[in-house]
């Protein structure tokens, strides 16, 4: 028989100990939110969140998204000096580039926007580019940008450990091999979580299981309309002369980014032919089991070309996937989630989840705990599509878009959310 969880009682149970639960549960417990426990139906930390790529960027879609950004790097920033564990960063700075007119309209266009809400940028040539990053040749690059406010976590998954042992040092709890099984609602209200190890009494509920989170959401009655998608990356092996510090590139017209790796570099980027994974069709699944496909990764590398030729002559050491959760608009979820009092979620990455998650976490504690969200977080009303329920095909059809999308040139106001998007 399993261990029962030794917790029966909790101000707020988290539902997922990825990026985002890690964060919620960290945030709220910091911010006195009480006795606070997250749960994972797998070991924590191991599903999607220790396969990104670790980038943060602050040129976002809007000006909800960049202060979010922003925030989340502050929270990195300042994370080891707030709870005493370390936790290391690259302040690389990122290169945002072009080589099509009409993908340089699209850079332009959001450098504008970001210059509007206070983001450092500097206009850089080709040449500029290479000096900046010299495993970037710059060839055929028409339009760039230096944003030095971005960072990156060379191991994702050391951010999740650096949370779960915050998270016991402010006296709350990471459990994993807990499977959320039942959300009871008494007249509205969540009550309590039930698991094959026992259940939870419990105000405050936060779906924040990723590809899981249509399934929780479902426990407590609500359809949450996310798609998971496939998402994949490579590490090469290293190459002689790269420096960590060399600034993260995103190559909009390749669909591409890349950063230093492990010596090497790191490579991934939006399929245009994704594919759709439903974890709810498969009880035994688990982010091991995304299939994958080098060829993809390929066609990237050959997008690239001349561009960034040590991709083509450098062997790859390790290739990863997981699964993004696209929304129909390619926003967030981020709230409490009408018809349920006490039911909040944290899901819809759409590519930035692993980035972003460290300032929806904080935003979203200040707001549970103070009863208001430290700005306006309206765009990202997990009831903004309507109570549901959602057709599958539907949902599916509509992530598979947005993320396929996501750099494709589309006039203003015709549904490109941002082209800068990645899995970060």
């Amino acid at each position: 028989m399993e261990e029962p969880i030794a917790v029966t009682q909790a101000d707020a149970v988290v539902i997922g100990a990825g990026a985002f639960g890690l964060s919620v549960g960290y945030q709220l417990a910091a911010h006195g939110a009480g006795t606070v426990v997250v749960l994972d139906r797998f070991a924590p930390g191991t599903q999607t969140s220790p396969r990104a790529a670790g980038l943060y960027k602050v040129v976002q879609a809007d000006e909800t998204l960049t202060r979010l950004a922003r925030l989340s790097i502050e929270v990195i920033r300042g994370f080891s000096d707030a709870t005493g564990v370390p936790l290391s960063y690259v302040q690389s700075g990122s290169l945002l580039a072009a080589r099509t007119p009409e993908h340089t309209a699209i850079v332009e266009e959001e450098a504008a926007a970001a210059l509007g809400w206070g983001v450092e940028l500097e206009r850089v040539d080709a040449n500029d580019v290479h000096r900046l990053a010299p495993y970037v040749t710059g060839r055929g690059i028409r339009s760039a940008y230096f944003i030095p406010e971005d960072i990156y976590i060379e191991e994702p998954r050391s951010l999740l450990e650096a949370y779960i042992t915050a998270i016991a040092q402010l006296g709350s709890h990471v459990v994993g091999e807990a499977p959320v099984t039942g959300i009871t609602v008494d007249d509205g209200e969540i009550a309590g979580v039930s698991t094959p190890r026992g259940d939870i009494a419990t105000p405050l509920v936060i779906d924040a299981a990723g590809a899981w989170a249509r399934g929780v959401g479902a426990l407590a009655g609500v359809d949450v309309p996310v798609a998971p998608v496939r998402h994949q990356l490579m590490i090469t092996r290293p190459i002689a002369g790269m420096n960590p510090a060399e600034p993260i590139a995103r190559i909009v017209d390749a669909s591409a980014y890349l950063r230093p790796a492990r010596g090497g570099l790191m490579m991934g980027g939006m399929e245009s032919d994704p594919i759709a994974i439903d974890p709810r069709r498969d009880p035994s699944f688990t982010m091991a089991d995304t299939p994958l496909d080098m060829s993809v990764l390929d066609g990237f590398t050959e997008s690239l070309g001349s561009l960034v030729p040590a991709l083509g002559d450098t062997p790859v050491a390790e290739h990863r996937g997981g699964l993004f959760t696209m929304t129909p608009d390619a926003r967030f979820l981020a709230g409490p989630i009408p018809g349920v009092r006490g039911l909040w979620t944290a899901t819809g990455c759409n590519g930035s989840g692993f980035s972003i998650s460290a300032g929806i976490g904080r935003a979203l504690a200040e707001w549970i705990v103070g009863g208001e969200p430290p700005f306006d977080l309206s765009r990202l009303d997990p009831g903004r599509f309507g109570p549901g329920p959602f057709d599958d095909d539907g949902l599916t059809a509509a992530g598979l878009w947005r993320y396929a999308n996501y750099y494709t040139p589309q006039p203003v106001g015709e549904g490109r959310e941002s082209a800068t998007g990645v899995w970060a």
